[in-house]
């Protein structure tokens, strides 16, 4: 049996059915106030827990199991550090220590390539890229990986690391999804610095498929990239364009304008205490260049991204399906 936690989140919705159909036996650590239906009709089995650090209760859970898939994070563009390290490192340790009480015999930990932070100018990211965060949830992050980590290297708990790109794909409505699906269709027709800046894109059921193969040949103690080819700006704005059949006209902001607005609106998001539309931590995602290599987890573990092409299209049509964007 398998333990998943995070089973209720984006990722969740595609790892908990591949994982079911491939004959895995799953058990799903959720609050008691989680929306649940998705894994009862897969058949998974629930452990209530009050939140990700109660040890006990996920020690409990723990019973049985083989192996671990720690997915459960927050992630947002804003908010204050201790709610990241709450969940993220706080978490993380809770379901750490409860792992290491059971024969677990591999132990999977989602990260994610944004613990680079401020990525080189002169290579591409790989697994061995110096890490310099620069906003709390990449600080939390990283951190968490590190105690992961250090739990193989010091108690000899059988962790992989995995590091995904920026989530895109069809139960997605934020980051990458609102930015280059949603905004567009919706007649928000923006770019910066002339749409030049990489992105890092990554299709959530490849992120599965990363999981798939760190559970059959991921080595102990590794840190493996799970990422598409890295674009600029306009390629994926043409592809989402052409796609979803609109002009590839687009209003250019310059950078200074940009972060000027997101300063503002986070200033304001103090009193309103409502998330602003750009928060000043998106900058690093929009405004660097982020050349990620996926080579090491293709040479080690067999993975081969979805060309973004084909896991856009299939981005949009679960949008139009479910009636969210307009066709």
């Amino acid at each position: 049996m398998i333990l998943v936690t995070g089973a209720t989140g984006f990722l969740g919705h595609h790892l908990v059915p591949y994982l079911v159909q491939s004959g895995y036996s799953l058990r799903a650590v959720v609050r008691a106030n989680s929306d649940t239906q998705f894994l009862q009709k897969h058949g998974v089995a629930l452990a209530y827990v009050e939140d990700i650090t109660d040890v006990a209760a996920i020690e409990q859970a723990c019973a049985g199991c083989e192996q671990i898939i720690h997915a459960a994070g927050l992630f947002r563009f804003w908010g204050e550090m201790d709610e990241f390290w709450q969940t993220n490192v706080e978490g993380t340790t809770a379901v750490l220590q409860a792992a290491q009480q059971h024969p677990i015999k591999r132990f999977i930990h989602i990260s994610t390539i944004a613990v680079v932070g401020k990525p080189p100018t002169n290579r591409p990211i790989d697994e061995t890229t110096r890490c310099n965060p620069l906003e709390p949830y990449q600080l939390s992050k990283l951190e968490a990986e590190k105690r992961v980590l250090a739990a193989y290297e010091q108690d000899g708990l059988p962790a992989i690391v995995l590091r995904p790109g920026a989530f895109y794909g069809p139960w997605g409505r934020y980051a990458f999804n609102r930015l280059f699906f949603e905004e567009p269709l919706k007649g928000w027709r923006i770019k910066v610095d002339n749409g030049r800046h990489i992105t890092f894109p990554v299709f959530v059921p490849d992120v599965v498929q990363g999981v798939q193969l760190a559970l059959r040949n991921g080595r102990f103690g590794e840190i493996y990239n799970i990422c598409g080819e890295s674009l600029d700006h306009n390629r994926v704005n043409a592809i989402v364009n052409d796609l979803a059949g609109i002009g590839h006209w687009r209003l250019n902001f310059p950078t200074w304008m940009v972060l000027l607005l997101a300063r503002a609106w986070t200033a304001l998001s103090k009193v309103t205490g409502r998330e602003p539309f750009y928060p000043i931590n998106m900058a690093p995602y929009v405004f660097q260049d982020w050349h990620v290599s996926y080579q090491k987890a293709a040479e080690e573990l067999g993975f081969q991204p979805t060309p973004f092409a084909e896991g856009a299209k299939q981005t949009l049509e679960w949008y139009w399906e479910r009636g969210l964007l307009k066709r």
